[in-house]
Protein backbone atom coordinates (compact mmCIF):
# COMPACT_ATOMS: atom_id res chain seq x y z
CA UNK A 1 0.00 0.00 0.00
CA UNK A 2 1.23 3.43 -0.88
CA UNK A 3 0.43 6.65 0.88
CA UNK A 4 1.11 10.29 -0.05
CA UNK A 5 0.19 13.47 0.80
CA UNK A 6 0.10 17.73 -0.56
CA UNK A 7 2.49 19.87 1.25
CA UNK A 8 3.13 23.26 -1.13
CA UNK A 9 1.55 22.48 -3.75
CA UNK A 10 3.88 19.04 -4.39
CA UNK A 11 2.44 15.96 -3.45
CA UNK A 12 5.01 13.51 -1.59
CA UNK A 13 4.56 9.71 -2.81
CA UNK A 14 5.86 7.02 0.08
CA UNK A 15 5.78 3.50 -1.21
CA UNK A 16 4.85 1.31 1.76
CA UNK A 17 4.55 1.90 5.50
CA UNK A 18 8.03 0.97 6.27
CA UNK A 19 9.22 4.54 3.86
CA UNK A 20 6.44 6.44 5.56
CA UNK A 21 7.73 5.58 8.65
CA UNK A 22 11.28 6.28 8.02
CA UNK A 23 10.41 9.45 6.36
CA UNK A 24 8.85 11.00 8.84
CA UNK A 25 11.73 10.17 12.02
CA UNK A 26 13.22 12.69 13.62
CA UNK A 27 16.96 13.47 11.71
CA UNK A 28 19.40 10.81 13.09
CA UNK A 29 22.64 9.97 11.39
CA UNK A 30 21.46 5.90 11.53
CA UNK A 31 18.74 6.53 8.73
CA UNK A 32 20.49 8.57 7.11
CA UNK A 33 23.71 6.15 7.16
CA UNK A 34 21.15 3.77 5.85
CA UNK A 35 19.65 5.46 3.14
CA UNK A 36 16.30 5.69 4.87
CA UNK A 37 16.21 9.40 5.58
CA UNK A 38 13.50 12.09 4.28
CA UNK A 39 15.53 13.70 1.94
CA UNK A 40 14.95 17.36 3.00
CA UNK A 41 12.73 18.67 5.98
CA UNK A 42 9.67 19.01 3.45
CA UNK A 43 9.58 15.68 3.15
CA UNK A 44 9.69 15.24 6.78
CA UNK A 45 6.83 17.22 7.53
CA UNK A 46 4.82 15.65 4.13
CA UNK A 47 5.70 11.88 5.62
CA UNK A 48 3.95 13.07 9.07
CA UNK A 49 1.02 14.89 7.55
CA UNK A 50 0.25 11.15 5.89
CA UNK A 51 0.95 9.37 8.74
CA UNK A 52 -1.51 11.53 10.80
CA UNK A 53 -3.59 9.38 8.32
CA UNK A 54 -2.95 5.91 8.52
CA UNK A 55 -5.58 3.95 10.93
CA UNK A 56 -3.67 2.08 13.57
CA UNK A 57 -5.33 -1.14 12.35
CA UNK A 58 -3.28 -0.72 9.18
CA UNK A 59 -0.44 -1.81 11.37
CA UNK A 60 -2.31 -5.05 11.72
CA UNK A 61 -2.57 -5.75 8.60
CA UNK A 62 0.51 -4.49 7.01
CA UNK A 63 3.71 -5.71 8.53
CA UNK A 64 6.80 -3.90 8.48
CA UNK A 65 8.76 -7.16 8.37
CA UNK A 66 7.49 -10.37 6.80
CA UNK A 67 5.22 -12.97 9.58
CA UNK A 68 7.26 -15.42 7.74
CA UNK A 69 10.12 -14.72 7.84
CA UNK A 70 10.92 -13.19 11.26
CA UNK A 71 9.94 -13.81 14.43
CA UNK A 72 9.64 -11.26 16.62
CA UNK A 73 6.86 -10.01 14.00
CA UNK A 74 5.16 -13.28 14.91
CA UNK A 75 5.28 -12.69 18.11
CA UNK A 76 4.25 -9.19 18.02
CA UNK A 77 1.03 -10.44 16.07
CA UNK A 78 -0.11 -13.44 17.43
CA UNK A 79 0.26 -12.33 21.37
CA UNK A 80 -1.80 -8.99 20.01
CA UNK A 81 -4.82 -8.29 22.74
CA UNK A 82 -8.04 -7.46 20.36
CA UNK A 83 -10.03 -6.57 23.14
CA UNK A 84 -7.09 -4.32 25.20
CA UNK A 85 -7.18 -2.68 21.50
CA UNK A 86 -10.68 -2.04 20.79
CA UNK A 87 -10.99 1.46 22.75
CA UNK A 88 -8.61 2.88 19.99
CA UNK A 89 -8.92 0.41 17.14
CA UNK A 90 -10.84 3.41 15.04
CA UNK A 91 -8.41 5.92 15.42
CA UNK A 92 -6.19 6.91 13.10
CA UNK A 93 -2.18 7.82 14.43
CA UNK A 94 -2.84 11.62 14.59
CA UNK A 95 -6.48 10.57 16.40
CA UNK A 96 -4.31 8.57 18.92
CA UNK A 97 -1.90 11.36 19.65
CA UNK A 98 -4.89 13.69 20.21
CA UNK A 99 -6.43 11.07 22.43
CA UNK A 100 -3.07 10.50 24.22
CA UNK A 101 -2.57 13.87 25.07
CA UNK A 102 -6.30 14.14 26.66
CA UNK A 103 -7.87 13.50 30.16
CA UNK A 104 -9.06 10.33 28.75
CA UNK A 105 -5.57 8.65 28.91
CA UNK A 106 -5.75 8.79 32.16
CA UNK A 107 -3.08 5.94 34.11
CA UNK A 108 -5.47 3.11 34.16
CA UNK A 109 -6.76 4.25 30.56
CA UNK A 110 -3.51 3.79 29.50
CA UNK A 111 -2.47 0.33 31.65
CA UNK A 112 -5.86 -1.49 30.22
CA UNK A 113 -5.04 -0.12 26.84
CA UNK A 114 -1.22 -1.14 26.56
CA UNK A 115 -1.42 -5.20 25.59
CA UNK A 116 -3.81 -4.18 22.24
CA UNK A 117 -1.01 -1.33 21.09
CA UNK A 118 1.69 -2.92 18.97
CA UNK A 119 5.34 -1.39 18.73
CA UNK A 120 5.04 -0.40 15.42
CA UNK A 121 1.63 1.87 16.37
CA UNK A 122 3.73 3.43 19.04
CA UNK A 123 6.49 4.03 17.11
CA UNK A 124 4.40 5.94 14.63
CA UNK A 125 2.72 7.81 17.25
CA UNK A 126 6.12 9.46 18.67
CA UNK A 127 7.34 10.56 15.25
CA UNK A 128 4.06 12.64 15.64
CA UNK A 129 5.04 13.95 19.23
CA UNK A 130 6.99 16.71 20.15
CA UNK A 131 9.32 16.35 22.66
CA UNK A 132 7.38 17.75 25.51
CA UNK A 133 4.42 15.78 24.38
CA UNK A 134 6.45 12.31 24.76
CA UNK A 135 7.38 13.94 28.57
CA UNK A 136 3.84 13.99 29.13
CA UNK A 137 2.41 10.72 28.07
CA UNK A 138 4.72 8.90 29.59
CA UNK A 139 4.86 10.77 32.64
CA UNK A 140 1.13 9.42 33.32
CA UNK A 141 2.61 5.71 33.06
CA UNK A 142 3.46 3.44 35.77
CA UNK A 143 4.98 0.39 35.38
CA UNK A 144 5.53 -1.36 38.81
CA UNK A 145 8.41 -4.36 39.29
CA UNK A 146 10.13 -5.86 42.24
CA UNK A 147 12.34 -8.55 42.87
CA UNK A 148 14.06 -7.67 46.20
CA UNK A 149 13.21 -3.91 45.64
CA UNK A 150 10.54 -2.19 44.32
CA UNK A 151 10.99 -0.58 41.17
CA UNK A 152 8.38 2.36 39.13
CA UNK A 153 6.60 3.21 42.45
CA UNK A 154 5.21 7.28 41.74
CA UNK A 155 7.93 9.59 43.20
CA UNK A 156 10.55 7.06 42.74
CA UNK A 157 14.12 6.95 41.01
CA UNK A 158 16.04 3.68 41.14
CA UNK A 159 19.54 3.29 40.13
CA UNK A 160 21.89 0.96 38.48
CA UNK A 161 25.07 1.07 40.14
CA UNK A 162 27.53 -0.32 37.83
CA UNK A 163 31.36 -0.86 39.35
CA UNK A 164 32.59 -1.85 36.00
CA UNK A 165 36.31 -2.46 36.09
CA UNK A 166 38.91 -3.36 32.68
CA UNK A 167 40.16 -6.13 34.57
CA UNK A 168 37.45 -7.21 36.89
CA UNK A 169 40.05 -6.99 40.04
CA UNK A 170 37.68 -7.37 42.79
CA UNK A 171 39.49 -4.47 45.04
CA UNK A 172 38.40 -1.97 41.75
CA UNK A 173 34.99 -3.27 41.80
CA UNK A 174 34.31 -2.96 45.50
CA UNK A 175 35.79 0.35 45.30
CA UNK A 176 33.51 1.64 42.83
CA UNK A 177 30.85 -0.51 44.40
CA UNK A 178 31.23 1.03 47.74
CA UNK A 179 31.61 4.96 45.98
CA UNK A 180 27.90 4.29 44.47
CA UNK A 181 26.44 2.68 48.07
CA UNK A 182 27.79 5.94 50.08
CA UNK A 183 25.98 7.70 47.40
CA UNK A 184 22.75 6.20 47.99
CA UNK A 185 23.06 4.50 44.68
CA UNK A 186 21.80 0.61 43.68
CA UNK A 187 18.59 -0.13 44.39
CA UNK A 188 17.32 -1.02 40.93
CA UNK A 189 20.30 -3.27 40.82
CA UNK A 190 24.06 -3.76 41.47
CA UNK A 191 25.18 -4.48 37.93
CA UNK A 192 28.82 -5.58 36.11
CA UNK A 193 29.62 -5.42 32.81
CA UNK A 194 32.16 -8.10 32.62
CA UNK A 195 35.73 -7.49 30.93
CA UNK A 196 35.36 -11.46 29.86
CA UNK A 197 32.04 -13.28 29.40
CA UNK A 198 34.39 -16.61 30.74
CA UNK A 199 31.88 -18.01 33.32
CA UNK A 200 35.07 -18.70 36.32
CA UNK A 201 35.36 -14.67 35.52
CA UNK A 202 31.98 -13.73 35.62
CA UNK A 203 31.15 -16.47 38.67
CA UNK A 204 33.80 -14.56 40.89
CA UNK A 205 31.84 -11.19 40.36
CA UNK A 206 28.42 -13.08 40.97
CA UNK A 207 29.86 -14.37 44.82
CA UNK A 208 31.46 -10.60 45.21
CA UNK A 209 28.22 -8.97 44.75
CA UNK A 210 26.10 -11.77 46.70
CA UNK A 211 28.24 -11.51 49.28
CA UNK A 212 27.71 -7.68 50.04
CA UNK A 213 24.20 -7.89 49.41
CA UNK A 214 23.98 -10.68 52.04
CA UNK A 215 26.59 -9.36 54.35
CA UNK A 216 25.03 -6.03 55.03
CA UNK A 217 21.28 -7.73 53.71
CA UNK A 218 21.14 -5.09 50.81
CA UNK A 219 17.63 -5.06 49.58
CA UNK A 220 18.68 -4.96 46.20
CA UNK A 221 19.72 -7.43 42.72
CA UNK A 222 22.28 -8.32 41.21
CA UNK A 223 23.56 -9.09 37.70
CA UNK A 224 26.16 -10.24 35.80
CA UNK A 225 25.70 -9.00 32.29
CA UNK A 226 27.23 -11.95 30.95
CA UNK A 227 25.84 -13.49 27.88
CA UNK A 228 22.39 -15.93 28.34
CA UNK A 229 24.08 -19.11 27.81
CA UNK A 230 26.55 -18.18 30.29
CA UNK A 231 23.99 -17.08 33.16
CA UNK A 232 22.07 -20.54 32.19
CA UNK A 233 25.56 -22.63 32.40
CA UNK A 234 26.06 -21.15 35.88
CA UNK A 235 22.54 -20.97 36.75
CA UNK A 236 22.51 -25.19 36.42
CA UNK A 237 26.02 -25.14 38.57
CA UNK A 238 24.53 -23.24 41.82
CA UNK A 239 26.22 -19.55 40.98
CA UNK A 240 23.95 -17.15 43.16
CA UNK A 241 22.30 -15.25 39.88
CA UNK A 242 19.78 -13.20 40.55
CA UNK A 243 18.52 -11.39 37.59
CA UNK A 244 19.33 -12.98 34.10
CA UNK A 245 20.17 -10.53 31.27
CA UNK A 246 20.63 -9.98 27.80
CA UNK A 247 20.71 -7.92 24.76
CA UNK A 248 17.84 -7.88 22.57
CA UNK A 249 16.82 -6.17 19.21
CA UNK A 250 13.85 -5.85 16.57
CA UNK A 251 13.65 -8.30 14.38
CA UNK A 252 15.41 -11.96 14.59
CA UNK A 253 18.03 -11.74 12.57
CA UNK A 254 19.57 -8.40 14.72
CA UNK A 255 18.95 -11.22 17.85
CA UNK A 256 20.72 -13.80 15.91
CA UNK A 257 23.47 -11.57 15.69
CA UNK A 258 23.86 -11.81 19.33
CA UNK A 259 23.39 -15.30 19.96
CA UNK A 260 19.70 -15.52 20.81
CA UNK A 261 16.76 -16.92 19.79
CA UNK A 262 13.22 -16.21 21.68
CA UNK A 263 13.13 -20.02 22.44
CA UNK A 264 16.89 -19.10 24.04
CA UNK A 265 15.22 -16.52 26.08
CA UNK A 266 12.28 -18.66 27.22
CA UNK A 267 14.75 -21.49 28.75
CA UNK A 268 17.14 -18.65 30.50
CA UNK A 269 13.27 -17.00 31.72
CA UNK A 270 12.24 -20.51 33.40
CA UNK A 271 15.18 -21.30 35.00
CA UNK A 272 15.91 -17.80 36.70
CA UNK A 273 12.36 -18.54 38.20
CA UNK A 274 12.70 -22.10 39.63
CA UNK A 275 15.58 -20.09 41.06
CA UNK A 276 12.99 -18.48 43.56
CA UNK A 277 15.45 -15.60 44.80
CA UNK A 278 13.33 -13.10 45.21
CA UNK A 279 11.95 -11.20 48.24
CA UNK A 280 9.67 -9.06 47.01
CA UNK A 281 8.68 -10.14 43.27
CA UNK A 282 9.26 -12.24 40.04
CA UNK A 283 10.53 -10.47 37.84
CA UNK A 284 14.07 -12.20 37.20
CA UNK A 285 15.01 -10.30 33.63
CA UNK A 286 17.15 -7.63 32.81
CA UNK A 287 17.13 -6.53 29.03
CA UNK A 288 19.27 -3.82 27.22
CA UNK A 289 18.63 -2.21 24.03
CA UNK A 290 19.72 0.76 21.73
CA UNK A 291 18.85 2.11 18.58
CA UNK A 292 21.41 1.34 15.58
CA UNK A 293 21.56 -2.62 17.19
CA UNK A 294 19.65 -3.74 13.80
CA UNK A 295 21.08 -1.54 11.26
CA UNK A 296 24.67 -2.33 12.64
CA UNK A 297 24.09 -6.19 12.23
CA UNK A 298 22.72 -5.51 9.03
CA UNK A 299 19.26 -6.75 10.00
CA UNK A 300 17.00 -3.78 9.84
CA UNK A 301 14.95 -4.63 6.94
CA UNK A 302 15.20 -1.12 5.61
CA UNK A 303 12.77 -0.08 8.80
CA UNK A 304 14.12 2.84 10.58
CA UNK A 305 15.94 2.22 13.70
CA UNK A 306 13.41 4.19 15.97
CA UNK A 307 10.43 1.56 15.16
CA UNK A 308 13.45 -1.32 14.44
CA UNK A 309 14.09 -0.40 18.83
CA UNK A 310 10.56 -0.26 19.50
CA UNK A 311 10.26 -3.87 18.32
CA UNK A 312 12.60 -4.71 20.81
CA UNK A 313 10.21 -4.04 23.51
CA UNK A 314 8.01 -6.41 21.62
CA UNK A 315 10.60 -9.20 22.98
CA UNK A 316 11.11 -7.83 26.37
CA UNK A 317 7.27 -7.71 27.22
CA UNK A 318 7.10 -10.99 26.75
CA UNK A 319 9.17 -11.89 29.99
CA UNK A 320 7.71 -9.42 32.24
CA UNK A 321 11.03 -8.06 32.96
CA UNK A 322 12.21 -5.96 36.11
CA UNK A 323 14.28 -3.96 34.28
CA UNK A 324 14.34 -2.42 30.86
CA UNK A 325 17.52 -0.52 29.65
CA UNK A 326 17.71 1.94 26.91
CA UNK A 327 21.13 2.47 26.15
CA UNK A 328 21.05 5.41 24.07
CA UNK A 329 24.05 7.23 23.24
CA UNK A 330 26.26 3.46 23.10
CA UNK A 331 26.25 2.83 19.67
CA UNK A 332 27.91 5.52 18.69
CA UNK A 333 27.45 8.90 16.09
CA UNK A 334 27.29 6.98 13.37
CA UNK A 335 23.70 6.07 14.57
CA UNK A 336 23.31 9.07 16.79
CA UNK A 337 25.18 11.76 15.82
CA UNK A 338 24.90 14.60 18.81
CA UNK A 339 23.09 15.49 21.56
CA UNK A 340 20.02 16.53 19.98
CA UNK A 341 19.61 13.19 18.71
CA UNK A 342 20.45 11.78 21.69
CA UNK A 343 17.78 13.15 23.66
CA UNK A 344 15.25 12.74 21.14
CA UNK A 345 16.17 8.85 20.79
CA UNK A 346 16.27 8.35 24.58
CA UNK A 347 12.62 10.52 25.13
CA UNK A 348 11.14 8.11 22.21
CA UNK A 349 12.41 4.91 23.63
CA UNK A 350 10.89 5.70 27.10
CA UNK A 351 7.61 6.59 25.76
CA UNK A 352 7.36 4.13 23.41
CA UNK A 353 8.64 1.58 26.16
CA UNK A 354 6.43 2.60 28.30
CA UNK A 355 3.56 2.90 26.51
CA UNK A 356 3.59 -1.30 25.66
CA UNK A 357 4.02 -1.66 29.84
CA UNK A 358 7.57 -2.00 30.04
CA UNK A 359 9.70 -0.67 33.24
CA UNK A 360 12.04 1.86 31.27
CA UNK A 361 15.40 3.06 32.31
CA UNK A 362 17.84 4.91 30.32
CA UNK A 363 21.69 4.43 30.16
CA UNK A 364 22.00 8.35 29.51
CA UNK A 365 25.40 8.28 27.80
CA UNK A 366 27.40 9.19 24.40
CA UNK A 367 30.62 7.97 23.28
CA UNK A 368 33.54 9.83 23.28
CA UNK A 369 33.62 10.60 19.60
CA UNK A 370 30.17 11.70 19.88
CA UNK A 371 29.11 15.68 19.33
CA UNK A 372 28.07 15.67 22.98
CA UNK A 373 29.13 16.44 26.83
CA UNK A 374 27.94 16.49 30.47
CA UNK A 375 25.30 19.23 30.08
CA UNK A 376 23.92 16.77 27.64
CA UNK A 377 23.65 14.36 29.91
CA UNK A 378 22.23 17.08 32.44
CA UNK A 379 19.64 18.08 30.34
CA UNK A 380 18.72 14.34 28.92
CA UNK A 381 18.77 13.56 32.90
CA UNK A 382 16.27 16.03 33.77
CA UNK A 383 13.67 15.69 31.24
CA UNK A 384 13.46 11.55 31.41
CA UNK A 385 13.34 12.35 35.10
CA UNK A 386 10.40 14.71 34.45
CA UNK A 387 9.26 12.04 32.05
CA UNK A 388 8.90 9.32 34.87
CA UNK A 389 12.03 7.07 33.96
CA UNK A 390 12.22 4.06 36.40
CA UNK A 391 16.04 4.10 36.75
CA UNK A 392 18.89 5.68 35.17
CA UNK A 393 22.69 4.34 35.00
CA UNK A 394 25.21 5.68 37.40
CA UNK A 395 29.15 5.18 37.27
CA UNK A 396 31.69 6.71 39.70
CA UNK A 397 32.21 10.15 38.31
CA UNK A 398 29.70 9.63 35.19
CA UNK A 399 33.06 7.95 33.58
CA UNK A 400 32.79 4.06 32.81
CA UNK A 401 36.55 2.98 32.82
CA UNK A 402 35.81 -0.24 31.04
CA UNK A 403 33.83 0.68 28.19
CA UNK A 404 35.35 3.92 27.41
CA UNK A 405 32.34 5.88 27.39
CA UNK A 406 30.12 8.78 29.11
CA UNK A 407 26.90 8.35 31.30
CA UNK A 408 25.77 9.85 34.80
CA UNK A 409 27.28 9.57 37.89
CA UNK A 410 26.14 9.04 41.41
CA UNK A 411 25.81 12.28 42.09
CA UNK A 412 23.82 13.12 39.25
CA UNK A 413 21.22 10.76 40.83
CA UNK A 414 21.30 12.75 43.57
CA UNK A 415 20.67 16.21 41.80
CA UNK A 416 17.74 14.58 40.10
CA UNK A 417 16.08 13.21 43.34
CA UNK A 418 16.78 16.59 45.00
CA UNK A 419 15.12 19.17 41.90
CA UNK A 420 11.95 16.71 41.50
CA UNK A 421 11.70 15.46 44.99
CA UNK A 422 11.94 11.58 43.93
CA UNK A 423 13.30 8.86 46.79
CA UNK A 424 14.73 5.47 46.43
CA UNK A 425 12.62 2.40 46.12
CA UNK A 426 11.28 1.94 49.36
CA UNK A 427 12.91 -1.12 50.64
CA UNK A 428 15.93 0.42 49.67
CA UNK A 429 15.21 3.60 51.24
CA UNK A 430 14.33 2.27 54.31
CA UNK A 431 17.92 0.25 54.24
CA UNK A 432 19.93 3.51 54.07
CA UNK A 433 18.28 4.91 57.02
CA UNK A 434 18.70 2.21 58.95
CA UNK A 435 22.55 2.42 58.37
CA UNK A 436 22.39 6.00 59.36
CA UNK A 437 23.04 7.53 55.68
CA UNK A 438 19.76 9.56 55.39
CA UNK A 439 19.62 12.91 56.72
CA UNK A 440 16.87 14.63 58.46
CA UNK A 441 15.43 15.84 54.75
CA UNK A 442 16.00 12.03 53.17
CA UNK A 443 19.02 13.17 51.46
CA UNK A 444 22.41 11.48 51.84
CA UNK A 445 24.18 12.20 55.28
CA UNK A 446 28.05 12.91 55.05
CA UNK A 447 29.78 9.93 56.99
CA UNK A 448 33.36 9.22 58.21
CA UNK A 449 35.32 6.68 56.14
CA UNK A 450 37.21 5.46 59.54
CA UNK A 451 33.44 4.46 61.24
CA UNK A 452 31.05 3.30 58.37
CA UNK A 453 30.16 -0.28 58.49
CA UNK A 454 30.00 -0.28 54.73
CA UNK A 455 34.29 0.61 54.72
CA UNK A 456 34.38 -3.10 55.63
CA UNK A 457 33.59 -3.85 51.90
CA UNK A 458 36.95 -2.30 50.16
CA UNK A 459 39.10 -3.69 52.48
CA UNK A 460 37.81 -7.19 52.65
CA UNK A 461 38.14 -7.39 48.88
CA UNK A 462 41.05 -6.04 48.89
CA UNK A 463 43.08 -8.41 51.45
CA UNK A 464 40.95 -11.37 49.27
Amino acid sequence: MSYSSVLGGRRHRFESLARLLAAASSERSGDRLAGLAAASEQERVAARWALAEVPLADFLAEPLIPYETDDVTRLILDTHDAAAFAPVASMTVGGFREWLLSEAASPQTLAAVSPGLTPEMVAAVSKLMGNADLVAVARKVSVVTAFRSTIGLPGRLATRLQPNHPTDDPAGVAAALLDGLLLGSGDAVIGINPATDSPRAVRDLLELLDGVIRRYEIPTQSCVLSHVTTSMDLMERGAPVDLVFQSIAGTQAANASFGVTLGLLDEAYEAALKLERGTVGTNVMYFETGQGSALSAGAHHGVDQQTVEARAYAVARRYDPLLVNTVVGFIGPEYLYDGRQILRAALEDHFCGKLLGLPMGLDICYTNHADADDDDVATMLTMLGVAGASFVICTPGGDDIMLNYQSASYHDALYLREVLGLRPAPEFETWLASIGLLDERGGIREVSGEIHPLTAIAGRESAA
